[in-house]
């Protein structure tokens, strides 16, 4: 049987589909089962056991400087061609409005997510699996850091395995999930000085902020370090999405806005303090990980104090070391 999922939004939304296909692959342990992703998200599917083959397009604000949109839309048409002469068994559609394109591969049978009701993104995505009838609840989120690459940053940074490492990461695509840099500086001084951590790792999405294709936050994280520099912080810059998987591997807890990074620390196993604005708590929090959420009746982070997140993240301590915290599918 040859099964293919189609998730081509976001990095969080592929991370919640990552259930779905290790269900797959329980139900139908000899199916070839293939992804359609773009080339934003689908790195995160590398070493992923559940998955036989990924096939990556790239969408036109992604491509380089020297490009066409024409390129991009033709290289994407020929990738297409090669998946509808796969002839498919069946094609799941877990992004919304992908029925267009499913059709477009001929499958024997296509089925798209019913987005109708309530519930955790990944509960939503995992109705395809309720629809082919497959009787199972959604486990964890599936990721694989690369062992050398989180060794070489592990060594490079001098970064031991004392339980002292939490990790920052500044950057938020939703302009009302951003945290305002000045309140990152101050989140680092009290949570080095009140010994709630022994060291901060720094990370963020790199570029210029000015980049029309990559926006990016280099500039705010030069500052960080130069006003930081007499302080245990690591400023580790991720120019591929592997080195940010591997470097959150690194860390015992992360401090984050809601959105890719959020969604990496939790396939990860690791406890969050998570930051909200107008995205739906009830859909994206994180999954399957100890977290403490924060969001103001604003729905705009940057109304966040620097004094909530520190409470919020001795909450998360006294949770963690009052039990424990195995995943338990809802």
């Amino acid at each position: 049987m040859k099964i293919l999922i189609i998730r081509r939004d976001n990095i969080g939304d592929l991370l919640c589909t990552t259930p779905l296909l290790a269900a797959l692959r329980q139900t139908y342990a000899d199916a070839w089962i293939g992804v359609l992703a773009n080339a934003y998200n689908a790195p995160v599917l590398d070493g992923n056991p559940d998955v036989d083959e990924v096939f990556r397009y790239r969408k036109a604000k992604h491509r380089q400087k020297n490009e066409s949109r024409l390129a991009i839309w033709w290289e994407t048409v020929r990738l297409l061609m090669r998946l509808r002469r796969r002839k498919l068994d069946i094609v799941l559609c877990a992004s919304p409005g992908a029925s267009r394109l499913a059709r477009f591969l001929a499958p024997r049978r296509c089925l798209e997510s019913d987005r109708s009701g309530p519930g955790h993104e990944v509960e939503i995505t995992f109705r395809l699996a309720s629809a082919l009838g497959i009787d199972l609840r959604p486990g964890p989120l599936v990721l694989q850091p690369e062992p050398m690459r989180a060794q070489t940053l592990k060594e490079d940074y001098g970064i031991p395995n004392d339980g002292g490492t939490i990790a920052l990461h500044l950057s938020a695509r939703k302009p009302r999930q951003r945290w305002p840099s000045e309140r990152f500086e101050e989140l680092v001084y009290c949570l080095l000085h009140s010994g709630l951590c022994r060291r901060v790792l720094l990370f963020w999405a790199p570029g210029g902020a000015d980049d029309p294709y990559h926006p990016g936050d280099d500039a705010i994280a030069l500052r960080l370090q130069k006003s930081l520099a007499h302080l245990p912080l690591h400023a580790i810059k991720t120019q591929k999405l592997a080195d940010l998987i591997a470097g959150l591997s690194l860390a015992d807890a992360v401090i984050c806005s809601d959105g890719g990074a959020m969604h990496i620390a939790a396939a990860l196993g690791k406890p969050i303090v998570c930051l909200f604005g107008n995205s739906d708590p009830t859909r994206w929090h994180p999954w399957g990980v100890p977290y403490e959420l924060l969001r103001k009746e604003s729905h705009t982070v940057a109304d966040i104090a620097v004094a909530e997140v520190l409470d919020a993240y001795r909450r998360l301590r006294q949770r963690l070391q009052s039990g424990s915290f195995a995943f338990r599918a809802p």
